[in-house]
């Protein structure tokens, strides 16, 4: 519809996972970085965690590309529907990998897939399992993937495990009862949103890449509302900037500017534009037709929610560093302790030299008749 006005070779702003339209923010950089660095280090579990439309999905598809293009001794297994049981879970495994088990029950599937598990071991291969969405698991379910994580064989893992989800996901593996599940995660990485100054070049990028050769389609002010209403968030923006565009479209305008994203935030509600997962609510909920009186409850509720939200994140972005400064910490005296074992060592054998030394010239003494009476 827009994309032939404002001369675009496909839609800019898709709110489907395309890799080729990934922006390489900074912090987008440094998640997919510690994937590949997980992976080639043969880490056994690695956790990924977002807001909705922060880009997980994207990054995992650019990881995959570059799996299939770059390296040639992974087997690669993703699972993108979670609300299943633990055997469901295990089944949909061996779907993926395309195993077929001789009986179709738990311990059936466990057997094949630990069979395939050791059969590409001993080929040189790796396995490697992503779970999306992966905060939808059920305790059991996240059971199932401790266990997965226990298959090894000397002091290699059979198995390599990603899982990827909502911050809440990073909470809920705090508890307790998952602690061992929690104890085995090697590498994760939060992805934040994104500033002003990423939001700007996010949508310059994806303009670009659609085939946009002229500047500022967007003007400052526009950017600085739709920075301000998606809250940086990918997908927020995404769904702004093509409802802007259809408005402009609509209007026959060459440039957006802040009144069009305002027009647009007023025909979805402001409240809810800047959090996708409310976005997603609202479309699912039959509650949002309420009146006025339900509406002002509703954007309560959602204000709550959201604040819990950031609440969970903040603690476990505070465990997280913690845990790191105390490895750090860990680290410092170890190697203090080994340079003054160094230390010790090397003051022993100067006492030693300095005794032998000592004793040497004490020989030459009596040769030399110079000794002690």
């Amino acid at each position: 519809m827009y994309t032939e006005y404002y001369g675009l070779q496909e839609k800019p702003f898709s709110i489907v996972p395309d890799p080729s339209f990934l922006y390489p923010s900074s912090k987008h950089r440094t998640a997919l970085t510690y994937l590949e660095y997980g992976l080639m280090d043969r880490m056994t579990l690695i956790l990924l965690t977002g807001e909705i439309g922060a880009g997980k999905t994207t990054l995992i598809k650019q990881l995959l590309t570059k799996i299939e293009s770059d390296i040639s001794d992974i087997e690669v297994a993703v699972i993108f529907n979670t609300n299943v049981s633990s055997e469901d879970l295990l089944e949909l495994i061996l779907c993926e990998f395309e195993l077929e088990p001789p009986i179709r029950s738990k311990a059936g599937y466990l057997d094949t897939l630990n069979q395939f598990l050791i059969r590409e071991y001993g080929r040189g291969k790796r396995v490697v399992l992503i779970v999306d969405e992966a905060q939808n698991l059920s305790q059991e379910a996240l059971e199932e993937i401790r266990m997965l994580s226990n298959l090894h064989t000397g002091k290699d893992s059979l198995i390599q495990i990603i899982l990827a989800g909502q911050p809440s996901l990073g909470t809920r593996l705090q508890d307790p009862s998952l602690a061992q599940l929690y104890q085995r995660i090697a590498v994760s990485y939060h992805i934040a949103s994104l500033g002003f100054d990423e939001t700007r070049e996010y949508i310059v990028y994806r303009l670009k890449t659609a085939g946009f050769e002229q500047e500022n389609l967007f003007t400052k002010a526009a950017v600085e509302r739709i920075f301000q209403a998606s809250g940086g968030i990918p997908r927020s923006i995404n769904i702004l900037c093509d409802a802007a565009l259809v408005y402009g479209y609509a209007d026959e305008l060459r440039t957006i500017n802040v009144d069009v994203i305002e027009h647009v935030l007023a025909d979805k509600e402001e409240t809810w534009i800047g959090s996708v997962h409310s976005i997603d609510e609202i479309q699912s909920n039959p509650a949002v037709s309420l009146d006025n009186n339900g509406n002002m409850a509703i954007r309560l509720q959602s204000i709550e929610e959201r604040l819990n939200k950031l609440s969970s994140q903040v603690d476990w972005q505070i465990e997280h560093y913690e845990k790191r400064i105390e490895s750090y910490n860990d680290a410092i005296i170890h190697k203090l302790e080994r340079m003054l074992d160094e230390e010790r060592k090397q003051n022993e054998r100067l006492l030693r030299n300095y005794n032998l030394l000592l004793d040497s010239i004490n020989l030459k003494k009596d040769d030399l008749g110079l000794g002690q009476k």
